[in-house]
């Protein structure tokens, strides 16, 4: 399978053609397989750019009044918004077992950075996450400031990085609630402010059902196959942050048949080699952290190395893209007057000029007075809001 034809598929299985654009944001979460959530706006843009009536509100319902949507700690320990659907399958394969060794490297830090009160142990820790967790029923919904007045152990300190120059100090409640959304006990509440603040209350949440863990990464792996392949073992293995075997073994029991990509081997579901109908031609102005620029390591096919210095911070996160027809062309932000602006990095063409411009005017329509900076600033978005 070529280049063309993956990057087509991105049109339509990314929902980022007109024609494709979904009518619900579960739909666009379900079809990307998890959207990032790490910068609370990226949910937002992520969903209305799929939308074929895009509206903050819509994922506001999603993610707050139905739940539709649930944030989960998983893949790479990254923060990522699933469907309750999708969220047993991620929660088994990936994100209990990081709450796991959040609680080993919790654990190991309070016995030894902890400043005052008493010393910690399994007992003290299991003790504070049960008066949290009690604590927040009570409340119905609350932040960690407001669960350490009832909870004093939670506002108490963790010495980070001691004598480094980076030294600084996190709150025990940030780590302890961080480790109880990881096991699925408690969920970010709606934020304190606008859809774009990281000043969130949590909630409770229900448990989520238990799947096998070998049938859970399979068929994560059958979703994220279905979304993103072809691909290779390495594109796979570096976005669930599995170990090899535990990727290959996922591979294996969803059989997965080898394809031969532009760079080299792929994998694919079986039965998924035939091309996708055409979708026209479309543009997309995709915010930072987006699924589809950080859906695979390797990224060639759809992003010219020599545009990663200008789109990507030094840690590789990716920051606002503009797409034409499968490719990244360049980067776009929003000035403090609220204007879009955006930059190409390679000619893309008069129309692609005209749908970019289009697409623009449609995010502008929906975000309103709302200004969004992504979380993480990247040289070309920096240069653009000068």
């Amino acid at each position: 399978m070529g280049d063309e034809q993956r990057r087509a598929r991105l049109g339509t299985r990314h929902l980022l053609a007109p024609a494709r654009r979904a009518a619900s944001v579960e739909a666009v979460a379900d079809a990307l397989v998890a959207l990032h959530a790490t910068d609370a706006a990226t949910v937002y843009l992520s969903a209305c750019a799929r939308l074929a009536e895009p509206s903050p509100g819509a994922v506001d319902r999603a993610l707050y009044e139905h739940v539709t949507l649930v944030k989960l700690l998983s893949m790479r320990r990254t923060l990522f918004a699933v469907t309750t659907e999708v969220a047993p399958c991620v929660g088994s394969s990936t994100a209990r077992e990081i709450a796991r060794r959040e609680r080993a490297t919790l654990l190991k830090s309070l016995r030894e950075n902890a400043e005052g009160g008493a010393p910690w142990d399994e007992h003290r820790l299991a003790a504070t996450e049960r008066a949290a967790l009690e604590a927040l029923a009570a409340r119905g919904e609350a932040t960690t400031a407001e669960l350490g007045r009832d909870v004093p152990a939670l506002k108490e300190t963790l010495l980070m990085s001691p004598g480094k120059p980076y030294e600084s100090r996190q709150s025990v409640g940030s780590r302890v609630l961080r480790m109880l959304a990881s096991d699925g006990h408690v969920r970010r509440g709606r934020p304190r402010g606008s859809w774009t603040s990281s000043l969130y209350a949590w909630a409770p949440s229900p448990a989520l059902p238990e799947m096998p863990v070998r049938e859970a990464r399979a068929e994560l792996v059958r979703r994220w196959l279905a979304a993103y392949g072809p691909a290779t073992e390495a594109d796979l293995k570096w976005w669930t942050g599995w170990t090899l075997r535990d990727t290959r073994t996922a591979l294996a029991d969803v059989g997965a048949v080898d394809v031969r990509l532009g760079a080299g081997a792929g994998l694919a579901l079986p039965g998924d080699l035939e091309d996708d109908a055409p979708a026209g031609d479309w543009a997309a102005l995709l915010p930072g952290l987006d699924p589809t620029a950080m859906g695979w390591r390797e990224r060639d096919w759809y992003l010219d190395p020599e545009h990663v210095p200008f789109l990507f911070d030094r840690a590789g996160n990716v920051g606002p893209t503009v797409w034409w027809n499968g490719r990244v062309v360049g980067g776009w932000a929003q000035r403090a007057n609220g204007e879009i602006v955006w930059r190409l990095l390679e000619d893309a063409g008069r129309e692609a000029g005209a749908a970019i411009a289009a697409e623009a005017g449609r995010l502008s329509s929906w975000i309103g007075e709302t200004r969004v900076t992504p979380r993480f600033r990247t040289p070309l978005e920096r240069e653009l809001v000068r």
